[in-house]
């Protein structure tokens, strides 16, 4: 375009004219549009006249003629024909100022804060580090819970699942490892929990202590699945900026089962066909790409823990199946150990860290055998010592492993609030079963 100017003179302008689209069909909670070039991943913006107001929405499956998109917020009372333009750029806020803060499902604050400042933004999507520059997991972090850091010792840039059914503490143990840790920095994701909960952890488990190093993600199960899916790779995107700082970062999220449960909505969305309990083919896949980004770098490191809800407290479910493949190592958490008052009901006999034995030294390794040797063989009288079948003095083995029983599970349970450091965890270990020679 050329415009004259009073002078006399003239300038070139170059006008780049908008490109919008159309808002085809709605049905249920997805977007049927057409008219604009549009891949996987990119975002639009829904126009509702009537409102005043734009739609953000994710596309989730694309063809020549049309795509499919999810929306962020609500399509109530948006109407087909109405226009659908580009989005700008995802952008993810990060930082140290991020500390202390809670951030919504696409990484805006939401905890009524002061404003950021001079925040630096980066691109949502990253690609997992290298297989073969990748550091081995040769350190362990301690987080605080004895049965964990004795029995089932996490190293630095591990991936671990903590399984279990509802209602026997995964987030009453999650916010002994946020509070426990010695990860300087923290990222916890909150995926498709009940609002009331929201506030009840960050005030009453995590505390203002816990909250002051971690960044939380949340995005509440009433949030549009796109919304939820979206919060998990936000989460492990801020990790992965304080990581490229040089920092070992603790990724805590829960749950991955709810992450699942997204991607599932949004495969049905796409037209993708369902196959166990309803899962689309891509599941696995997606869990890959989210789970994979964890680990050692040469510069920092993430250690994931990511909840797994088993459905009917079986870990064979194929959520629970899937993360056990993927992960380095397993946290069983046991209603009956709940049930009895046991906390936290960490089932260690069902638990295993793969890299365990190149976290601890030989001495731990064998004090770990001993006591997994003597919980073995008093588990396998159980049966004979609630109906009082068992004789005494029948196996020296099971009569020791009987009498020293109490003691370690003693040294196992633990207060919310008690925090332990490792060494004080073997510790405990050791007394538990060198009772009998101080009582001799």
């Amino acid at each position: 375009m050329r415009i004259e100017l009073p002078n006399g003179g003239a300038i070139d302008i170059t006008v780049r004219p908008t490109v919008l689209g159309r808002l085809e069909s709605v049905v249920g909670q997805h977007a049927s549009v057409t008219g604009l070039d549009l891949a996987v991943g990119d975002v639009i913006e829904i126009g509702d006249p009537r409102h005043g107001r734009k739609v953000r929405a994710e596309v989730v499956a694309a063809s020549r003629h049309h795509a499919t998109a999810l929306p962020f917020g609500s399509l109530d009372g948006i109407t087909p024909g109405v226009p659908v333009a580009y989005s700008p750029s995802r952008r993810i806020p990060v930082g140290v100022e991020l500390l202390g803060r809670v951030l919504d499902g696409t990484g805006r604050p939401m905890d009524n804060g002061p404003r950021l400042k001079n925040i630096e933004t980066v691109g949502d999507t990253t690609r997992a580090p290298d297989p073969l520059t990748r550091p081995l997991v040769e350190r362990p972090l301690q987080v605080g819970v004895r049965a964990i850091d004795a029995l089932i010792p996490v190293g630095v840039g591990q991936r671990t699942g903590i399984f279990a059914g509802s209602g026997v503490g995964k987030s009453s143990l999650l916010s002994m490892l946020i509070r426990g840790t010695e990860a300087p920095v923290r990222v916890l994701a909150l995926i498709g929990e009940r609002g009331r909960e929201v506030r009840e952890f960050l005030e009453r488990d995590l505390g203002p202590e816990g909250l002051a190093q971690t960044v939380v993600v949340v995005a509440t199960a009433e949030q549009p699945a796109i919304v939820r899916r979206r919060a998990a790779f936000v989460a492990t995107r801020i990790a992965e900026w304080f990581r490229d700082q040089g920092n070992d970062v603790l990724l805590l999220m829960d749950s991955l089962t709810r992450f699942a449960m997204a991607h599932r909505e949004i495969g049905l969305a796409a037209g993708e066909m369902p196959t166990s309990r309803g899962y689309p083919p891509s599941t696995p896949a997606m869990l890959s790409m989210l789970l994979e980004r964890a680990g050692t770098t040469p510069v920092g490191s993430i250690t994931g823990i990511y909840t797994v809800l088993v459905e009917g407290d079986d870990t064979d479910d194929p959520i629970g199946d899937t993360a056990r493949s993927l992960l380095d190592g397993h946290i069983v958490l046991r209603r009956s150990l709940a049930e009895s008052g046991h906390f936290p009901s960490i089932d260690v006999l069902s638990s295993v860290s793969r890299v365990g034995p190149a976290v601890t030294t030989a001495d731990e390794q064998r004090l770990m055998a001993e006591v997994r040797r003597l919980m073995a063989a008093e588990q396998d009288v159980q049966d004979l010592l609630q109906v009082g079948a068992y004789q005494v003095g029948a196996d020296p083995n099971t009569d020791r492993a009987i009498r020293l029983g109490p003691g370690i599970r003693a040294a196992l349970r633990q207060d919310m609030n008690d925090q332990s450091s490792r060494t004080e965890a073997f510790a405990q270990l050791e007394n538990a079963l060198r009772v009998e020679e101080l009582i001799g």
